[in-house]
């Protein structure tokens, strides 16, 4: 078996790539997974217990991180690898997802002008959407 074919600990199979892992905030919920559908970046993260709340289902808030944390980045790809901040998230749970569950983030580009981006995400378990959510990015300047 080659090293592309490898399997990584916690993703469902080969596509799939750990994100850089970093010792701030993010470094906290991880490790997280991406691969490229098209032009496309997928963020994954296999839930586990740490991401649960009391009555055994995955946090809301580790929800609303992941969608931040992945549109921040597509902002990131899109608007020059520049710096970007988080203005406005609206972010509505439709169901659960329980530790075990590999959670899969897309994000897509709705309007993009020179400073301000408008963004729409949906976190899905096994292609059912458990959480969708819309906002605004504030594009810098480089400096």
């Amino acid at each position: 078996m080659n090293e592309a074919s490898v399997v990584p600990t916690g993703a469902p199979d080969a596509t799939w790539t750990e994100f850089r892992r970093d010792d701030g905030f993010t470094g906290l919920i991880g490790p997280l997974w991406f691969r490229r559908e098209g032009e496309d970046i997928v963020f994954a993260l296999r839930a586990g217990p740490q991401h649960c709340n009391v009555r055994g289902v995955v946090h809301g808030g580790l929800m609303v991180t992941l969608i931040d944390h992945v549109m921040g980045a597509h902002v990131w790809r899109v608007g020059g690898r520049g710096a970007s901040a988080t203005i406005s998230l609206n972010t509505d749970f439709v169901a659960a997802a329980r530790a075990g569950d590999w959670i899969e983030v897309r994000s897509r580009i709705i309007r993009r002008g020179t400073g301000l981006a408008f963004l729409a995400a949906d976190l899905t378990v096994d292609g059912k959407t458990i959480a969708s959510a819309q906002g605004v990015w504030k594009i810098f300047e480089p400096k």
